[in-house]
């Protein structure tokens, strides 16, 4: 849930709103398609092959690129990290704004919690609903990797706005870390992209998703 810096004031081109709508319809196609798949391994493996293709894309955070990287770095996939939590009721339901990595701020609802056990370890999320982009949920977080192994303004977990969710029912949602990916700011300083409030940090290490090179 991103979007590039304007270049002028005249406003995107068609061309370049056509591109959009495609580049929003395949990711779409791409989370559908990790619903439907077999077993979560099955799932990852077409994730990163999918979002590999559309960074290359014409909407693409590496559609200007020369010499785009092969591959997008994640750690190796790790079941542990799939989880279905139960949706609590929100802390503070006051809408807030969260900054961006550029100009901006996205404006969110905090729709709700959920509590991410990790061996004993309990962290909390704040579950976000957007008021920009049409609407969505929206799941930021930091954790103990992020300024270090991860940018430091956080990854996304869940983007209804790009349509990243991997579904749920009955007030759970399915969460899994490994599907954690980094904002398009990361890969292109054009990108504005909203970060994840610190309050939304995880007090522990999560070693799964997209990770920085090296």
């Amino acid at each position: 849930m991103t979007s590039p810096a304007p270049a002028d004031e005249s406003g995107p081109s068609p061309a370049t709103v056509l591109d959009l709508a495609d580049y929003r319809r395949r990711m779409a196609e791409v989370y559908a398609d990790l619903r439907r798949a077999p077993d979560p391994l099955s799932a990852w493996s077409l994730w990163r092959e999918g979002r590999d293709a559309l960074f290359t894309h014409p909407s693409g955070v590496w559609a200007e690129s020369a010499q785009p990287p092969a591959t997008i770095p994640t750690w190796d996939h790790d079941p542990t990290w799939r989880l279905e939590v139960e949706v609590g009721p929100p802390v503070d339901d006051q809408p807030v704004g969260l900054p961006h990595s550029g100009d901006g701020v996205t404006m969110a609802e905090p729709i709700g919690t959920v509590r991410i056990d990790r061996g004993g370890d309990v962290g909390t999320l704040t579950l976000y609903w957007l008021r920009q982009y049409g609407g969505g949920l929206f799941l930021p977080f930091r954790d103990a990797t992020s300024g270090d192994q991860t940018y430091g303004g956080g990854r996304y977990l869940l983007d209804g706005a790009k349509s990243a969710d991997l579904g749920g029912a009955d007030r759970r949602l399915v969460l899994d870390f490994n599907f954690a990916y980094h904002p398009s700011c990361v890969h292109d300083p054009r990108w504005s992209c909203p970060l994840a409030p610190p309050t939304n940090t995880l007090p522990f290490a999560v070693r799964a998703g997209e990770r920085l090179a090296g």
